[in-house]
């Protein structure tokens, strides 16, 4: 251990890299009850904690060797970024390979520090083939993403900042895995100089490679890992890095891609920083244990490891959120295909919030509609809910773990009707308050049966729905005058393409 704590000291970093701040994160403090405060290296040059054992590891080969031809990685995210600047700052050449599946945006940022891109396969595996045969071809050097002592060293220094930055006593520091070079760095540190700190490492549930690893007491391949935390998705933990996390962490657990999104929410509303999945991925960790350890009143630091995130993920992000915090339940439930069913259901939830309602007219004599619910006391409340809808006479299936349902059933309800008579499609809009559908469906309670209906709570001071109503031609007119004395804002749609093309 030694050996790793000199490496530490004298690991060159602050060339590129800053010392960044242990913010205090009032918000989610407050609400678990302990002091939160988050290692901020998604404030880093490039976004991420990489740059430090990226330009540390490329700046000792360079003191063992000046003439270093260049150096080459292989890395679709932060380390590729990391290895660019690092050797632009030193002057020495750079190859970053990529797979082709990299977005544009990851791509021009490794340009514009500097590294030469060359796009190669569809996945990190075929990238990692090319960079180790074009390394031996032009003699340049390979940087590995993790597995090497001077890129753990450079990452211990996370560790070696935090125990300068807060010398009072810290219970637990929760570092996210990938291939475990931050936290077999950060570990190495804290458990030499102050043995009585917790380190937990954190990974996603569908690439957890190192807690298998120690389950089986060797490094063990994952085999297929999920892509939602990049930054993370690791097959295999690094030989060194496994020696070091076996030896000195205190444990490894597992979160779900939803438990990550809320961390990210999280994060924002009390930074106002859009952290990345694996940014995100050790703050997710810390509330899962202190909810397992029921803990209360003890100092815990999260890393929020790096902010390189694609803007196209955040709705995506944001619609998972509130099922990672048990703020949302998602649901089946059958009705009666009949005039002022959905009416009596929303009766029957009373005054909770609608989050999403979609259905669309069914032949059958039963109409199931996938049905979103706004929780504010988690599963308990989930439970109740379907207990009342079960009591009430209704078939409910709970769809809130679903991940089917709610990756791409939910944006799937509906369908053609060829039978169907008489519809119109109508867009309305209205305040967005508790009680605002019911009310919107009570007024809609004159014999007109609701044969479509989209409504998606987006956190908006209006709230939007589609639906489709049948009304006879005999009785256009008078609907008309119901439209305009309804009070809401509405556009008719019957002619609308898309509506034409897959609902008509």
């Amino acid at each position: 251990m030694e050996k790793y704590i000199e490496k530490i000291l004298s690991a060159r970093v602050y060339d590129v890299a800053d010392e960044t701040p242990l913010d205090l994160a009032t918000n989610i403090s407050r609400r678990i009850g302990n002091r939160v405060l988050l290692k901020r290296e998604d404030k880093q040059q490039v976004f991420s904690f990489k740059i430090r054992g990226a330009y540390n590891c490329i700046y000792q080969m360079h003191q063992k060797d000046p003439n270093i031809s260049g150096v080459i990685c292989a890395s679709a995210g932060n380390h590729a970024q990391g290895v660019a600047l690092g050797a632009s700052m030193l002057g020495i050449k750079s190859i970053i390979v990529m797979p082709r599946t990299t977005p544009a945006i990851k791509i021009e940022a490794v340009k514009n520090f500097g590294g030469k891109v060359m796009q190669v396969g569809d996945t990190f595996d075929e990238a990692l083939e090319f960079a180790l045969q074009q390394a031996e071809e032009r003699g340049y050097v390979f940087v590995p993403p993790f597995d090497h002592p001077d890129v753990i060293a450079g990452q211990g220094t996370v560790g070696m900042e935090i125990c300068r930055q807060h010398p009072d006593p810290i219970h637990t520091i929760f570092v996210p895995i990938g291939g475990g070079g931050l936290a077999a760095g950060i570990a190495a540190f804290v458990k030499y100089l102050r043995p009585d700190v917790q380190v937990v490492g954190v990974e996603a549930e569908d690439s957890a490679s190192m807690q298998l690893s120690l389950k089986k007491g060797r490094r063990t391949d994952f085999g297929e890992v999920g892509i939602f935390a990049d930054g993370v998705a690791v097959r295999i933990p690094g030989k060194e890095t496994f020696r070091l996390c076996r030896r000195l962490l205190d444990d490894v657990i597992t979160c779900t891609v939803d438990e990550m999104c809320a961390a990210i929410r999280d994060i924002y509303d009390d930074t106002r920083t859009l952290v990345e999945p694996s940014g995100a991925l050790a703050l997710a960790g810390l509330k899962k244990y202190v909810a397992q350890k029921n803990l209360t009143g003890a100092s815990l630091i999260a890393i929020t490891s790096g902010a390189n995130v694609n803007f196209d993920r955040l709705r995506h992000v944001a619609e998972r959120a509130e099922v990672g915090e048990q703020r949302e339940a998602l649901m089946a439930v059958t009705l009666e295909e009949q005039p002022g069913a959905f009416r009596k259901f929303c009766q029957t939830l009373g005054r909770r919030a609608v989050t999403e309602f979609n259905y669309r007219y069914s032949e059958s004599t039963g109409a199931v509609v996938f049905v979103g619910v706004r929780l504010s006391n988690g599963n308990v409340e989930r439970s109740e809910i379907i207990n009342k809808l079960s009591d009430a006479g209704y078939l409910v299936t709970d769809l809130t773990d679903d991940e089917t349902a709610k990756l791409h059933v939910r944006y799937m309800i509906g369908g053609r009707v060829p039978s169907l008579e008489d519809e119109i499609l109508i867009r309305f809009q209205f305040p967005e308050r508790p009680g605002a559908l019911s009310t919107f469906l009570n007024k809609l309670a004159r014999g007109w049966n609701i044969s479509l209906f989209h409504y998606r709570n987006h956190g908006a001071a209006y709230g939007r729905i589609l639906c489709g109503i049948q009304v006879s031609q005999q009785d256009r007119t008078e609907f008309n005058e119901f439209l305009n004395e309804l009070g809401y804002s509405y556009s008719v749609e019957t002619d609308n393409a898309a509506y034409k093309t897959f609902l008509r």
